[in-house]
């Protein structure tokens, strides 16, 4: 019997990553999940502002996402790590390669939480400007650096980068009134190139990397936090990514778009990914097509909903 195909999913205690895992398990894959909270209820800070602390516990945690995994037929494997903390990113891989031997699906999805994300800049410290750009980006790296030599070796591998419009497009408003700050920004700046560059080393060995960017999507965290800052709860299913992810992970046709950004509403809309969602809209409008095919208000409805 082949050896089933194993992914690693970060940020995978809810949200985003808690779907794309339960998508990459319907799709036939173990799966690996990581975060930092394991057990429903567990406190840490989540503000997202230095003006004010918040450590009320989120709803989702990697042992009720580990239970939905297996209810789809697939194993789970639980490795806590918390991006802030490198050593433990390592630890997490090298306990997914000795248990499974092999990550043939890395999902990059956890970022930062916490103060800064919806300050303005001159409200927020270098220290906290740092936390984020390693957390962004540096963590990620770190997962990458451990899943890659397995995947060179096999010949064949695929990162998926969720990234989001504000790593290339300005805030409509201002941080806490709608946009977001500075620190979230540049460090998902930063985390967007990834992808491009590991396609243009690795593209010819078997690696294949892609930017997804997930658009306005309805998460646990953003209705239970960001409602204060002028973000309400109001995008897409969070199973519009994961049906992006999976597909991207299963299909050959997602080869064609190697190393760069896909929008995951409008590639689900035009693949019929997700039955059971009728495409993305921008102010409460279906999203329109000019004669070219070109999508109207693409950015913008990306940029309204980040």
């Amino acid at each position: 019997m082949a050896q089933r195909q194993v992914a690693l999913v970060s940020g995978a205690s809810r949200g985003i990553g808690k779907v794309c895992a339960i998508w990459l398990a319907r799709a036939g894959f173990d799966v690996a999940l990581t975060a930092r909270t394991v057990n429903p209820g567990e406190e840490r800070e989540h503000s997202s502002t230095l003006r004010s602390s918040n450590t009320k516990p989120l709803p989702g945690s990697l042992v009720e996402t580990a239970e939905l995994v297996e209810a789809e037929g697939a194993k789970a494997l639980m490795v806590p790590a918390d991006l802030l903390d490198l050593p433990t990113l390592d630890a997490a891989v090298a306990t997914v390669l000795d248990t499974w031997g092999r990550v043939d699906v890395l999902v990059n999805n956890a970022r930062y939480i916490g103060p800064g994300h919806m300050d303005r800049f001159m409200d927020t410290p270098l220290e906290i400007l740092e936390a984020q750009l390693t957390a962004n980006v540096l963590g990620q790296l770190a997962l990458i650096k451990g899943v890659l030599p397995g995947m060179l070796e096999r010949k064949h591998g695929t990162i998926v980068q969720i990234t989001s419009a504000a790593g290339y497009g300005d805030p409509t408003k201002p941080a806490g009134d709608g946009g977001w700050g500075m620190g979230y920004g540049v460090s998902k700046g930063a985390f967007q190139r990834i992808a491009g560059f590991l396609d243009i080393e690795l593209g010819d060995q078997g690696i294949r990397c892609f930017n997804v960017s997930p658009g306005s999507i309805q998460t646990e965290r953003i209705a239970a936090d960001m409602a204060e800052f002028g973000i309400p709860n109001k995008g897409a299913p969070a199973d519009v990514v994961g049906s992006v992810v999976a597909w991207l992970a299963t299909s050959p046709d997602a080869d064609q778009y190697k190393g760069t950004n896909l929008e995951a509403q409008f590639v689900c809309a035009d693949r019929n990914l997700f039955s059971d969602w009728n495409g993305p809209e921008f102010n409460n409008n279906p999203i329109r097509y000019d004669e070219s095919g070109t999508i109207l208000g693409r950015l913008e409805a990306e940029l309204a909903a980040r």
